[in-house]
This record gives C-alpha cells, structure tokens and sequence, in this order.
C-alpha cells in the first residue's frame, strides 16, 4: 500500500541522499519525493510517497527520525491533509497532427473539461499545466491517448501533501461530516471515497 510522510529537514548538502540511502537498506521504493523550501528558516520540506506493507508506517518514521538531519516526520492520508500533484503536459498539435486543424479546439475543450491551462502554445504543439489529484492527472492523459493525440512530453511533481487545520464542530457539520469526522469530498472535491482512502497507522 502506499504511504505519505511529510518531513521537515537540516537544508544541508547531502540530505537527499541520506534520505534516499535509507529506503534503499529498508527495501522499500519511493513512488515519488517532492522537496522545497518551508516556513522554517534553514528547513527543507519533503512529501514522500512510497510503497511499502501496512505494518511497515512506523519503522519508516521510526528510521527517519534517526537522522540527525530529521526535524519532524509525520504520515497523512487523504482524509486528513490536502493533497495535490502540479503536472505540464505538452501535446503535438500542428497542422500534421492526427486531428488537424482541429487539433487544438479540442485540446482547449479538453483542458476546460479537466481545469487544466494553456501556458505555451507553438506552431507544432501545446503545453498544459494541469493541479489536482493523481488519478484526474491520470484520467487526462488517457483521454488525450485514447483521442490519438501525441502526448511529447510529461513532467509530474509527485504528491505535496498538507495537513487540514482544526474546525470547530460547527463548520465540520457545515462541511459534512461522518461519524463526527470530516467527510473527504464534502471538504475536497478531489479527494477519494470513502472505501478508497489510504489507511494510516497514527490517528488522532
């Protein structure tokens, strides 16, 4: 199953690659690792996605934490934060493409469709900019192959993951609840059912 922490680290040299050296002992593979700067001065944030049996969240933050670079681990799910993937999508679209002239209509169609943007238009293609949830990223790029056109280039951020903030149980019955707890797609309109969520091993 997949697993989502969120580290706050020592932006140092060599970090990363600590980091990474670590799920190569544990045997376990990073599905994607998102880094950048945080509201903390000399402190990098990191969203780990990686795939690994559900009994294995708590030596994962257990190890992280032995890092003398490591500041805070915590593990999200989709219930609980805001989770978000950034992904440009750059599509042949010129007079040879598949669809002709019409190629780039129904490109802009399709990105109205998807709440995606048009950030480059050439003569011979079409860069999209595209922010929500994995699976409606995912859900673009096979509409765009199963229409015939050619997708040239794709570049993905991976997950970047943020923890809901504390309401009151009055907004939380404004928002929805269920079973006296937030319900994801009354919050989020990309969040995942119910039967879909990803457990995680620390609840509140």
């Amino acid at each position: 199953m997949l697993h989502t922490f969120v580290a706050l680290v020592q932006d140092k040299p060599g970090v990363l690659t600590r980091v990474a050296s670590l799920f190569r002992r544990l045997n376990i593979n990073i599905v994607s690792l998102t880094v950048g700067e945080s509201e903390r001065p000399d402190t990098s944030r990191m969203t780990i996605v990686c795939e690994a049996p559900e009994n294995a969240a708590h030596r994962i933050r257990a190890s992280l934490y032995k890092l003398e670079t490591t500041v805070d681990v915590d593990e999200v799910n989709r219930s609980e934060a805001v989770v978000r993937e950034l992904c440009l999508i750059k599509v042949g679209a010129g007079p040879n493409a598949p669809h002709g002239l019409h190629s780039r209509s129904q490109i802009f169609e399709l990105s109205t469709v998807f709440r995606a943007r048009v950030v480059d238009l050439a003569p011979e293609s079409i860069m999209l900019e595209m922010t929500g949830s994995a699976s409606k990223i995912e859900g673009l790029l096979q509409v765009l192959r199963e229409s015939g056109y050619e997708i040239l280039e794709v570049s993905r951020t991976g997950r970047m993951a943020m923890r809901r903030g504390h309401h009151t149980s009055r907004v939380l019955k404004a928002l929805g609840t269920t079973n006296g707890k937030p319900s994801p797609s009354a919050q989020d309109p990309d969040a995942l059912p119910e039967d879909e969520i990803l457990p995680t091993e620390f609840e509140d």
